[in-house]
């Protein structure tokens, strides 16, 4: 049983407790928040009676805990993540790992020098049905093509619209569509393949200061990557690896149940795995699995994919004029 705490109370954290509890390795110990009403409110949900912190260091220094979850605001993950490391607490951190390239890399290096497991929270890439994609991917041939999407209209534009920026639109929180949807589109691509070799983005940008939608171009040596986001119109066109042979296709990228391959005979493959649990579920008994067994790194959310994707976002970021408060720290 690992003892748990949790940095960020909103309605994410309780999904990914209730996704936890279903290990039945996890036991909620601590919560954090800025604010001890906040704080216990959300503790008060849960029968056992969590300790409540609003002293990030003191919940970091406690001997009750093994490990840390944090999903706080993006502009948050890499202080909050730091401190709880270098209090030998082992941390899962919500996407996107941190604000910016630098960040993700002091993140790295906290974890080595402390020897404790950081992963990235992408739930996505931990699903059987993304196993089955991995595992399937060669029946398709030469791979010509990887396209993604992932628009989803977001209710708080609605807001933004009549002049309430709330936290979504907010650059001083490092958030925006590329950060909060993008990245289950770009994430999935480099851990199938890796990096690319060029990165070309436009977006359109928000008053507010941050993009509300964007596309990226990701070129390698035999194929692209074509990814399309956006927090202000919505899409239902689903995900595909185009390969020689034929054609995979993902219902969402985001949270990949459905998978077929379309061949080029007309023959269609159903690979679709049958899917119990929390789609959290398995990002929580990845980690909890690797730091039962001493291991220090993901196979599939490796700490390597997760500088990749912090690099090309930046690299987006930057083609988009779009500049964080945090990148000028």
């Amino acid at each position: 049983m690992l003892r748990f705490g949790i940095v960020g109370t909103n309605w994410i954290t309780e999904r990914f407790i209730q996704a936890a509890e279903e290990t039945e390795q996890f036991e909620l110990k601590a919560v954090y928040s800025r604010t001890e009403e906040k704080g216990r409110a959300f503790a008060a949900k849960y029968n056992n009676q969590p300790e409540v912190y609003t002293d990030l260091t003191e919940m970091a220094s406690s001997d009750e805990l093994d490990a840390v979850y944090i999903a706080s605001p993006n502009s948050l993950h890499a202080e909050q993540a730091i401190e709880c490391m270098k209090h030998g607490k082992h941390v899962l951190c919500e996407k996107p790992l941190a604000s910016n390239v630098k960040e993700v890399q002091a993140m790295l290096q906290t974890a080595k020098d402390h020897d404790v497991l950081l992963m990235e929270a992408m739930k996505s890439t931990l699903m059987p049905n993304f196993r089955v994609i991995a595992n399937n991917l060669y029946k398709i041939g030469r791979v010509r093509r990887y396209f993604a999407s992932y628009c989803q209209y977001s209710s708080r534009f609605d807001a933004f619209k009549q002049g309430t920026v709330l936290n979504a639109f907010k650059p001083e929180f490092s958030n925006g569509a590329l950060m909060d949807l993008g990245i289950y589109c770009i994430y999935p691509m480099v851990t199938l393949f890796g990096k690319p070799e060029q990165v070309q983005a436009s977006g359109i940008m928000l008053s507010s200061g941050v993009d509300g939608e964007g596309s990226i171009l990701m070129r390698y040596p035999d194929m692209d990557g074509v990814v399309m986001y956006s927090k202000i119109a919505d899409s239902y066109a689903p995900a595909e690896i185009q390969g020689e042979n034929g054609t995979l296709v993902i219902d969402k990228i985001n949270q990949p149940y459905d998978v077929k391959i379309y061949y080029r005979d007309g023959t269609i493959e159903d690979l679709r795995q049958p899917q119990m649990q929390e789609s959290m579920f398995y990002e929580a008994r990845e980690f909890i699995e690797l730091i039962q067994t001493g291991r220090r790194d993901s196979t599939v959310n490796t700490l390597h994919n997760s500088l990749i994707v912090a690099e090309i976002m930046e690299e987006a970021r930057h083609q988009m004029g779009l500049t964080f408060p945090a990148d000028l720290r």
